[in-house]
């Protein structure tokens, strides 16, 4: 039986914008543009008569903007809502609306994109269709203020986590869930365009008494700090001496890159072995599989992300069905999880 198409409305106030996505939209066999609309108030009305699969929403609209359809949908009828973010800005508001319960988001296609028929709007779309909206609307909450009596000889040096789609409110909870005088640092890669890592890492040092921030090439990486991947390499972390090193590398990977998460995790199993400890998040795709393996082979702890808990179980699916991962754990108890290994 041919799976029916995946009814999909379109919010959008630019004119040009609203006819390029839409065509884009319409030449994808397994996506049916049911509408589009110009404004968030008559995006929200159109998607309560039509009741689409997916909502692909522009974020900067006068008035009624992206955060604005989002929290009136995810209220009232929740569905998977795409945000399309502009090239020339970063728009704060994208982080809210993930909050919000969000899918994910995406730059909108530049022209070179639109002639290849952009597969990362469309790829999103058909991922978004299969997501339960109930995962969607698990909104983390509180504040990181409790601290820990660590040992004084922890039983691991280093924490890396890998995130992808569902991975910004992910990330949100591990970090404000681990106590304040964490023993190691911890380095993050999620798969996010450049210009967003620096703001999402400013907004995530608000709400946790760590000290967050995108690593710096050649940087020594502390205790109780947490170091997010930049968007514009991948990265590698090395011991020099007793210093634990970042370093940039422009090498590329299979699956992902800038940042890759199996870039971190391989260079974390060679450097540390049996004391790192490697997570694996939501997200789609297989990156991140290999260099948990890696950890896991070089003697250190691997966890993954476990299905119930993931808004797209892709990556720790693989992770966990390749045997990469040795403990897959709800988001929720992944925090302490880490903090009984240490």
């Amino acid at each position: 039986m041919e799976r029916a198409k995946i009814k999909t409305l379109l919010i959008e106030d630019s004119g040009f914008m609203r006819i390029l996505l839409s065509d884009l939209l319409r030449k994808d066999d397994q996506i049916e543009l049911v509408a589009t609309a110009t404004n968030g108030l008559d995006g929200v009305d159109k998607v309560k008569l039509l009741k689409p699969d997916v909502v692909i929403t522009d974020m900067i609209m006068p008035q009624f903007d992206g955060l604005f359809v989002v929290q009136h949908l995810m209220k009232d009828m929740p569905l998977p809502i795409i945000l399309l973010s502009s090239l020339d800005r970063t728009d704060p508001k994208i982080f809210d609306a993930l909050k919000e319960g969000a899918f994910d988001f995406v730059d909108k296609p530049q022209e070179q994109q639109v002639a290849e028929g952009y597969p990362p709007l469309m790829h999103m779309v058909r991922e978004a269709s299969l997501t339960d909206y109930v995962k969607l609307r698990q909104i983390t909450k509180g504040r990181n203020t409790f601290v820990h009596s660590f040992d004084t000889r922890v039983n691991y040096d280093i924490i890396a986590i890998g995130a992808s789609t569902g991975g910004p409110n992910a990330v949100e909870h591990i970090i404000n869930h681990l106590p304040k005088n964490l023993a190691v640092p911890v380095i993050i890669a999620q798969h996010m365009p450049e210009r967003f890592i620096e703001s999402f890492a400013l907004r995530l040092a608000e709400t946790t008494g760590l000290s967050i921030n995108v690593v710096r090439n050649g940087e020594a990486l502390l205790p109780n700090h947490i170091y997010f991947s930049p968007g514009t390499a991948n990265l590698q972390v090395s011991r020099v001496g007793a210093a634990i090193v970042a370093k940039y590398t422009l090498e590329p990977y299979k699956e992902f890159n800038h940042p890759s998460i199996d870039c971190v995790f391989e260079s974390v199993a060679f450097a540390f072995g049996q004391r790192a400890i490697g997570v694996i998040l939501t997200g789609m795709g297989k990156d991140g599989a290999e260099g948990l393996r890696k950890i896991k082979d070089a003697g250190g702890l691997t966890i993954s992300q476990d299905e119930v808990s993931s808004v797209v179980y892709g990556m720790p699916k693989v992770a966990f069905e390749t045997g990469a991962s040795m403990h897959q754990v709800a988001l929720h108890e992944i925090p302490n999880f880490i903090v009984t290994a240490l």
